[in-house]
């Protein structure tokens, strides 16, 4: 699938599981297409190098949570 810069711009999505899996995949692609994540997971380690690899400071929250 093709990706579409912009289609999720001025949009923000909460994804649990955003660590790995299709959470991560999920928040991959909606930052790749504009818009802004919060990634919900219980492990913070994981979510900040997450955040690190997927989006600039401002698109992706870390919300470590069990």
């Amino acid at each position: 699938m093709t990706v579409a810069p912009g289609r999720f711009a001025g949009k923000r999505a909460v994804v649990t599981g955003g660590s790995s899996g299709i959470g991560r995949a999920t928040a991959r692609r909606f930052v790749a297409e504009g818009g802004k994540v919060a990634l919900i997971a219980r492990g913070r380690e994981r979510l900040e190098q997450e955040a690190a690899e997927i989006g600039a400071p401002g698109e992706v929250l870390i919300l470590p949570a069990d």
